[in-house]
C-alpha cells in the first residue's frame, strides 16, 4: 500500500484531492459493494476551527468516494471531547453536506457501545465503551488536521479514529500514563482501524496541540489505505521520528503497516519536498519515555 503526498501551499480543495487521485486505484480495490461509509472528522473541540479537520477537506472526500462507489449509506459523525456535536457541525459548516451529498450527521455516542478492555496505570485490565457505529461500519475514513500532542507527540488519523470512538465521560481511562495510553491507541486501533486515511495540511498545529498550539501554514497532503505507514510518513514530515511515538511502533511490530519512511511506498512528491521541523508540545521528551517499558508493551497481547 502507499501514501500519497502533494505540496499545495494555495489551494487546499486542489491539494486533498489531488493526494486521493494518486491512491485511486488502491480505494478502487476494497471500496465498492461497502453498504455503510463512516467518515469521521476530527473535533477535539466545538468552539476552537484550528482543532477540527476542515470541511472543505471532508467535501473533497465525499466527492471523490461518490465517484467510485454507490453505498447505502454515508455518515458524517465525530464526539468531541469539548462541546457537542451539533454545536461543531454547525461552527465548522459540516451542516451543509447533508443537503449537497444526502449524508446523514450525527453524534457517534448516539448509537450504542462495546466494551472493550484496555489498561490501567498498573497494568491491569479495565473495560470501556467503544463505539458500535465506528466497529460496525463497512469502511471507515479518518481525515485530520496534522496537530502535534501533548501526550503522545501527534494525533493523526488513528488516534483520531480511536479515541472519538470511546464514549464521552470515559476517554480519562485511556490516559493511565505515557506507555498506557501508547498501548492502549494502539490495542483499540486494532478494531478500529481506518480504511482510508487522509492528513490536510494546508494548516496545521504545532506546539501546545492538539487544541491550544500554533497554527503552522504548510501546505503538505496526504492520502493512503494503511494509516499506520501515513500517519509514520506524516509525523516523519512534520520532522518527528515515528518510531518514537509509541502506538505506531506497536502497531507496527503487530505488523499493521510499515512505520521506517525508507521502506514506505511514496507517490507524488518526495517525503524531503514537504519535510519541516514542528515545535514540539512543551512535554515531549516525557512524551517519549514509554520507551523505558518496552519489554513490558511488547509482552502484552494486542487485541482481545
Amino acid at each position: 500500500m502507499s501514501v500519497s503526498v502533494i505540496k499545495d501551499p494555495e489551494d487546499r480543495r486542489r491539494g486533498v484531492r489531488r493526494s486521493l487521485n494518486l491512491i485511486e486505484e488502491e480505494v478502487r480495490r476494497i471500496l465498492p459493494g461497502k453498504p455503510r461509509i463512516l467518515i469521521k472528522p476530527n473535533f477535539v473541540s466545538a468552539y476552537n476551527p484550528p482543532s477540527a479537520t476542515p470541511v472543505e477537506c471532508v467535501d473533497e472526500i465525499l466527492d471523490f468516494l461518490l465517484a467510485h462507489a454507490n453505498p447505502k449509506e454515508i455518515i458524517v459523525s465525530e464526539s468531541p471531547t469539548i462541546g457537542s456535536f451539533w454545536e461543531a457541525a454547525r461552527r465548522y459548516g459540516y451542516v451543509g453536506l447533508k443537503d449537497k451529498y444526502g449524508v446523514e450527521l450525527c453524534d457517534l455516542d448516539e448509537y450504542g457501545h462495546e466494551e472493550f478492555e484496555i489498561t490501567d496505570d498498573r497494568g491491569a485490565f479495565l473495560t470501556i465503551p467503544v463505539s458500535k457505529l465506528v466497529l460496525e461500519s463497512d469502511f471507515r475514513v479518518s481525515p485530520v488536521r496534522p496537530k502535534t500532542h501533548d501526550v503522545v507527540v501527534v494525533t493523526l488519523t488513528i488516534k483520531n479514529m480511536v479515541v472519538g470512538s470511546v464514549k464521552r465521560g470515559y476517554r480519562r481511562l485511556i490516559h493511565q500514563g505515557y506507555w498506557q495510553i501508547n498501548y492502549n491507541i494502539a490495542r483499540i486501533a486494532v478494531k478500529v482501524m481506518p480504511h482510508l486515511a487522509v492528513v490536510d495540511g494546508y494548516e496545521a498545529m504545532e506546539g501546545n496541540g492538539p487544541v491550544h498550539g500554533n497554527i503552522r501554514r504548510w501546505g503538505a497532503y496526504f492520502a493512503s489505505t494503511n494509516p499506520v505507514s501515513l500517519d509514520s510518513a506524516v509525523a516523519f514530515a512534520m520532522g518527528f521520528n515515528p518510531s518514537d511515538i509509541g502506538y505506531l511502533y506497536l502497531l507496527s511490530a503487530w505488523n499493521c503497516g510499515e512505520i521506517n519512511p525508507d521502506k514506505i511506498n511514496i507517490l507524488g512528491e518526495n517525503l524531503d519536498a514537504v519535510k519541516t521541523a514542528f515545535k514540539p508540545h512543551g512535554d515531549f521528551r516525557n512524551q517519549v519515555g514509554w520507551k523505558k517499558y518496552m519489554d513490558a508493551l511488547m509482552r502484552l497481547p494486542k487485541m482481545p
